[in-house]
C-alpha cells in the first residue's frame, strides 16, 4: 500500500472553490480530514470550527481559517455558520467518554449535550444557510455498543442499538437526526468508523503501549481469537472526502449510513503484539484468564470503586469488550462511495508506532522483534 504522504489522489475538481466547514477540525479525525482536503483540493476554502484552538504542532495552513465555537451553543453556531456560509459541512465534533467511564453513566448529560444537541445545532444551522452536503462522523458503536450480541461481518442493515452504553446511544440518536434530515436542498450521510488509530492517537496506542511498563502484556482475557475492526485515521479522512464528493454530485449516498474500516479484521491480541513488537517487546509467556473469572474480578472492582468513589479500568463491561467479536462488511462503502482503504494495517501500525515513539522520546529498534516459535503458554 502507498505511504499516505506520497499517495497521489487525482484532483477531479469536484470540490475546488467550494467552502468546506469541518467541526472539531483540530481533533484527531478532523485534522486528518483537513489535511486530506488540502491535499486533494488545494483551491477549496476550508474553515475549522472548534472549541479548542489549534495546538502549536498542528500549525494550520494559511488558507485554512479557524473559528472558535462551542457546538453546544446554538446561537454561536448560527453566527459562525452565517459568517462562513459553507457549501459542505463535515461534522466530526463529539465526545468519547474516557475508558474508566465507558461503562458507566456518570457523563451521560455532557455526552448527550455534545453528541446529540451539538449535532442538532450544527445540522440546523447548516440547513439555514443552504449547505448542500452534510457528512456526519458517527461510529460503529451505534450498533456494537449493544453488549448483548456478537457482530461478525455485519452490514448497515443491522439495527441501531437500543440497549447500550451512553456513547453508542448518543451517536445513534444523532445519526438518526442527520439521516432523517436529508433532502433535495441539504443531502446528508453518516460514516461509522471502527476503533481508530494512527499518528496523533491519544487513546488506543498509548494505552496498549502502557501495558509494557505495567507488565500486563502476558495476560489474555478469554481465548484471544475474537476478531475486531480497526481503522487508520487517514482512511477515515478519505471516506469523508469521498462522501462529500458524492453528496455534491450523484447523491447516491444521501440518507445512508456506511461502515468504514481497514477491512482487515484482526484479533485484539495480535494488534497489541504488533504494537509491542515495534517497541522491542515480546511477552515472555501468556496467561489466559477465563472470561467468567475476569468477569467476576470486574464485578469486584466495580463494587470497590463504588464504595471508594474512585474509577476502575477493569469492569464487567471491559471484560465483555475484550472478548467481543466486532467487525463489519465494507461492501456498501465500496459500492456507493468507491472507498478503498489506502493505508493497510501493517503500514498503519508502523507509522503510528513511529509517530508515538517520537512523541514520547523513545527510539524504536531498527527491526521489530518477533515472537519465538514456541512461546510458552500458561
Amino acid at each position: 500500500m502507498l505511504h499516505p504522504s506520497t499517495a497521489v489522489m487525482p484532483n477531479c475538481g469536484i470540490m475546488d472553490s467550494k467552502k468546506v466547514l469541518v467541526t472539531r477540525g483540530t481533533g484527531f479525525v478532523g485534522s486528518a480530514i483537513v489535511r486530506r482536503l488540502a491535499e486533494k483540493y488545494p483551491n477549496c476554502l476550508i474553515t475549522v470550527v472548534d472549541l479548542n484552538p489549534p495546538r502549536p504542532q498542528q500549525d494550520l495552513q494559511e488558507r485554512v481559517q479557524f473559528v472558535q465555537v462551542d457546538v453546544t451553543d446554538a446561537d454561536k453556531v448560527d453566527e459562525a455558520m452565517d459568517l462562513i456560509k459553507p457549501d459542505i459541512v463535515l461534522h466530526t465534533a463529539g465526545i468519547i467518554p474516557p475508558l474508566a467511564d465507558r461503562f458507566r453513566r456518570r457523563l451521560e448529560e455532557v455526552v448527550w449535550a455534545v453528541n446529540v444537541k451539538g449535532t442538532e445545532n450544527v445540522l440546523t444551522a447548516a440547513q439555514k444557510v443552504g449547505a448542500r452536503a452534510f457528512v456526519y462522523t458517527s461510529s460503529c458503536c451505534v450498533t456494537t455498543d449493544d453488549m448483548r450480541f456478537q457482530y461478525a461481518n455485519i452490514s448497515e442493515e443491522w439495527p441501531r442499538t437500543s440497549t447500550s452504553l451512553i456513547y453508542g446511544e448518543s451517536k445513534a440518536a444523532a445519526e438518526t437526526l442527520v439521516l432523517r434530515a436529508s433532502n433535495d436542498h441539504t443531502a446528508t450521510c453518516s460514516l461509522r468508523p471502527s476503533v481508530l488509530f494512527g499518528p496523533g492517537d491519544c487513546q488506543l496506542l498509548p494505552s496498549i503501549h502502557a501495558c509494557i511498563a505495567k507488565k500486563e502484556t502476558p495476560f489474555v482475557i478469554g481465548d484471544g481469537f475474537n476478531l475486531w475492526d480497526v481503522t487508520h485515521v487517514d482512511n477515515v479522512a478519505d471516506a469523508h472526502v469521498l462522501a462529500a464528493e458524492n453528496l455534491t454530485t450523484s447523491q447516491t449516498a444521501a440518507g445512508e449510513a456506511f461502515f468504514v474500516q481497514n477491512e482487515e479484521p484482526i484479533t485484539f491480541r495480535d494488534f497489541c503484539l504488533a504494537i509491542w513488537a515495534h517497541f522491542g517487546h515480546v511477552p515472555p509467556w501468556e496467561i489466559h484468564v477465563p472470561k467468567r473469572l475476569a468477569y467476576f474480578a470486574g464485578l469486584i472492582c466495580e463494587l470497590a470503586t463504588w464504595a471508594t468513589g474512585s474509577s476502575t479500568t477493569l469492569s464487567r463491561g471491559s471484560v465483555q469488550d475484550a472478548c467481543a467479536v466486532r467487525y463489519a462488511s465494507g461492501e456498501k462503502a465500496k459500492s456507493i462511495l468507491k472507498y478503498q482503504p489506502r493505508v493497510d494495517l501493517k503500514t498503519g501500525i508502523r507509522l503510528s508506532c513511529e509517530e508515538y515513539a517520537d512523541r514520547i522520546g523513545v527510539k524504536l529498534p531498527r527491526t521489530p522483534f518477533t515472537p519465538k516459535p514456541q512461546a510458552r503458554r500458561l
